[in-house]
């Protein structure tokens, strides 16, 4: 067996993860009765037992998704004195670019040379992939040159790496220039993964005509389109809001023999619900039983989203009945879609519902799940209700990010209470989460609004030593604070600054227009939150009871409810008025229809 043979073999063949463990105490102890200072095996170039193994725990960690494990196993086979294998460095490549460390890659060539080996073509290859990958092409091409100039000739995969990479920074031209290099090459041939990158590529720029015209050079080359080739074009369609070219697709792939998968599919139900036609996704869902494909959840998930989009309740009706009729069930996804649904009309009750039948249904939810929960109870008001979501993550294995943590920190800026706020950021700093801008700004505000500008200012400091620069907004939002409360020497080191982003100790004169901007945001009484932007809508009179709940049976239940709602424009502190249901707009009976819609129940 050859030795690319092998490579491939090695880095494909499934591990159970729970043989990890065993083999690096095997890996361990063996290497502390083989080991001197120097690997005699690996001196002799006879293949040393360690390094193959080391190798194949390297790959078993990326697989796990912890290639930074993979990185140490790495470091520590050169410090206990064995030389890894061409394969070994393949590997840690790999290991690198999970890692986004491309930096530490460019220096690998020299030291395998070092070790007294040639990089071979499935090295480089898995070093342009890299480069090609993270955008840097620039820096793939200088690759592919050395490959080039050591001896190793370039493979079809090298060419097709090197042209996705410029398809994917929106470069097909080059990429096309590509082709002609591997056409004017004998020692590669194109296939048709090269077309197909090379037709994405154009696709990419919204280039649909260009893109056909590969087509038609790939069947003169004596190759055909297949279901990748045709999928990609139809997405295109459906990205530029012509779905309708997409689904005519359909028919040329039949005339070829081609048959539409799910993903075709998806792409055309997509497609619809995104340009509002949810009336022709449907259509097309059933004309899917004729095409002889099964829709799956991406398809009833795009769908449901879809009429959820146009407050259409009727057809989310239909959908989940279908969704029961094809036999597929819900997943967390499917649950999200309606908890935001009913999370942006305000009714906090419904959504948590929804949450608490997902959970009844054996479907874990996930962190967006927690998150939609923290956001709607925001918006409404409870961010102690939102902080609690943090003990139920926890029984549930969920680990929240950033931005659940900066939105119950909103929520507590929001009431007033700064103290809340400051113990869920101390809280976030404890687990581990790393705040961002948005976190500290929202903090920012919070102590404007609390009339202590001295806590705000401190925040720059503490951004200082995070790491994190100041933005003109994080300024203007410091210099808001001393305003606040009178201070307006404290505000003109800011305001002067605002341009800059940097604070000043000057004393020079505020400029007029800074301080109009300062008095009239204070007059406004603006409230500040990137992270939400609440819109004060509550729902008043509502009534609802949740009819008997049929066993294995997904239901949208009706519920009745006033027609009138609380609109309140707390942004500018402008008072509550009261807009009769049939003033609303399309767009804002969002939150009216859906008050007397809908209901999840999943019942095993």
């Amino acid at each position: 067996m050859g030795k690319h043979q092998e490579r491939t073999i090695m880095s494909k063949k499934p591990v159970k993860a729970s043989a990890v463990e065993d083999q690096l105490h095997s890996v361990t102890a063996s290497a502390d009765s083989e080991l001197k200072s120097k690997c005699d095996v690996c001196l002799g170039n006879n293949g040393c037992q360690t390094v193959r193994a080391r190798t194949k725990l390297m790959n078993i960690l990326i697989e796990k998704g912890k290639p930074q494990e993979a990185h140490s196993i790495f470091n520590s086979l050169k410090e206990e004195g064995h030389k890894p294998t061409l394969v070994t460095y393949t590997t840690l490549v790999s290991a690198l670019t999970r890692q986004k460390r491309y930096k530490s890659i460019i220096s690998l060539i020299s030291d395998v040379e070092e070790n007294g080996m040639k990089p071979d073509s499935i090295l480089f290859n898995a070093m342009i992939n890299a480069f090609s990958e993270s955008g840097n092409v620039k820096e793939a091409m200088k690759l592919f040159q050395k490959m080039k100039k050591s001896g190793c000739k370039p493979t079809t995969s090298t060419f097709n790496t090197l042209m996705k990479g410029y398809g994917n920074i929106g470069k097909a031209e080059e990429s096309s220039k590509l082709l002609e290099l591997i056409l004017q090459d004998e020692n590669v041939k194109p296939n048709d993964r090269t077309y197909n990158i090379l037709i994405r590529a154009w696709c990419n720029k919204k280039n649909i005509k260009e893109a056909w015209n590969v087509v038609s050079r790939m069947v003169a080359s004596g190759m055909y389109p297949d279901v990748v080739t045709y999928n990609t074009i139809a997405r295109a369609y459906a990205q530029t809001g012509e779905t309708y070219m997409a689904e005519q697709i359909i028919l040329e792939m039949q005339n070829n023999k081609v048959a539409p998968n799910e993903r075709t599919c998806g792409i055309i139900v997509t497609g619809y619900c995104k340009e509002g036609n949810t009336m022709e996704a449907l259509r097309f869902v059933y004309r899917m039983k004729e095409l002889g494909v099964q829709p799956n959840l991406v398809v009833f998930n795009s769908l449901i989203k879809g009429f959820l989009d146009v407050t259409d309740t009727d057809g989310v009706d239909e959908a989940l009945t279908l969704m029961e009729e094809f036999g597929v069930k819900p997943d967390v996804i499917t649950f999200s879609t309606i908890m935001n649904a009913w999370s942006s009309a305000g009714l906090m009750d419904k959504c948590q519902e929804i949450f608490d039948d997902m959970v009844k249904a054996g479907i874990e939810p996930d962190t967006h799940a927690f998150s939609i929960l923290a956001k709607g109870y925001v918006r409404a008001g409870e961010p102690g209700e939102a902080e609690s979501l943090l003990d139920s993550m926890s029984k549930f294995g969920v680990h929240p990010n950033v931005v659940i943590f900066t939105t119950i920190i909103s929520g507590w800026c929001t009431a007033g209470k700064m103290e809340h706020a400051t113990r869920v950021y101390e809280k976030m700093c404890e687990i581990g989460v790393s705040p961002n801008l948005t976190t500290y700004e929202t903090l920012i505000w919070g102590y404007g609004e609390a009339k202590q500008p001295w806590k705000a200012e401190e925040l720059l400091q503490i951004m200082e030593e995070k790491g994190i620069s100041s933005e003109r907004s994080t300024m203007q939002l410091v210099a808001d604070a001393w305003h606040a409360i009178g201070l307006l020497s404290e505000a003109r080191r800011f305001v002067k600054n605002v341009d800059r982003g940097v604070a000043s100790n000057g004393t020079d004169e505020i400029p007029a227009e800074g301080l109009e901007k300062i008095s009239k945001k204070q007059n406004l009484n603006a409230s500040y939150s990137n992270v939400l932007q609440i819109p004060g809508i509550a729902m008043i009179d509502q009534n609802g009871s949740s009819s008997a709940k049929t066993r294995s049976q997904m239901v949208l239940k009706k519920y009745d409810s006033s027609s009138v709602f609380l609109a309140q424009a707390s942004v500018f502190g402008v008072p509550p008025v009261v807009i009769c249901w049939k003033q609303l707009t399309r767009r804002d009976r969002m939150h009216g229809q859906f008050a007397t819609s809908c209901k999840l129940v999943f019942i095993n």
